[in-house]
């Protein structure tokens, strides 16, 4: 493609390492995009309380695309500039499918408030007993009827020890208007978010009022939540370390996340 105008780079699997590091040789890359008038924004499945540390990593603060594309923030304000919610009814019906159709999973639900830790708003909320599938989860265990009483960017379905790919097959042939399947690991984890919003529409969001197509875009993710954007840029780039349906997506794959795929990449137009 020509230069591209607009970066847009999934976080975990991608731009970090497997220690949640940026490597010098990448953070160098993106920052000579940068310099040199290109956007570069996240496009992630965190939510904004989880940006922190990469705009960290990179030393300046991005707008993101959180939550799988139902939150835009601007982490350079701390400002949550669009949300996009599944109403209760909605998860009330998610939820009942969900149990019915994978017994035994727990359920989780993302909220937002204004900003990164609106003390507001208690961000994420579990069911008793839901397994967590990361370390250190920052979380609030109400009852189910607490869990479903307002709204949320996104429900999570949790059952360890199963695939999330067979999981989210099961589920999608149950759920259609209600929501959205996607998944950001194989650790028995699917996340639902609004029907018609992905990494594909936030990053539309942001690029539009820019006057930037989606064919100034490339792209870099590594899993199925990515592969909306991968097919929507002008150039999608899958990780060597993706899943096989964000190979299948991309236009190319470049070097895993650990080898600087994302640097090697950017390096053809800015180094």
């Amino acid at each position: 493609m020509t230069l591209p105008a607009l970066i847009a780079c999934d976080v975990d699997g991608t731009l970090i390492d497997d220690r949640e590091r940026i490597s010098p040789r990448t953070r160098h890359a993106v920052h000579a995009a940068v310099e040199a008038g290109a956007k570069f924004i996240l496009a992630t499945g965190r939510p904004p309380r989880w940006v922190q540390p990469v705009v960290d990593e990179l030393g300046f603060a991005p707008m993101a695309v959180c939550a799988n594309g139902a939150v835009i923030y601007d982490a350079a304000t701390d400002r949550v500039v669009s949300a996009h919610t599944l109403a209760v009814d909605t998860l009330g019906q998610l939820a009942e499918i969900a149990t019915r159709a994978i017994p035994g999973a727990g359920l989780a639900v993302e909220r937002i408030g204004r900003s990164a830790h609106d003390t507001a708003t208690p961000q994420f909320i579990s069911s008793p007993g839901y397994e967590h599938a990361w370390l250190n989860p920052d979380n609030t265990e109400v009852s189910i009827e607490d869990l479903l009483s307002a709204p949320a960017v996104k429900l999570l379905i949790r059952k360890a020890g199963a695939s999330s790919a067979d999981m989210a097959a099961e589920l999608s042939k149950h759920i259609g208007i209600e929501g959205d399947i996607t998944y950001s690991t194989n650790n028995g984890l699917i996340e639902i978010v609004p029907l018609g919003f992905s990494k594909a529409t936030g990053i539309d969001e942001i690029a539009r009022p820019l006057g930037i197509t989606a064919e100034d875009v490339v792209a870099f993710g590594d899993m199925p939540n990515d592969v909306p954007m991968l097919l929507r840029a002008g150039h999608g780039v899958a990780m060597g370390n993706a899943h096989p349906e964000a190979v299948a997506a991309a236009n190319e794959v470049t070097a895993p996340n650990t080898d600087d795929g994302v640097a090697r990449v950017l390096e053809r137009w800015w180094l």
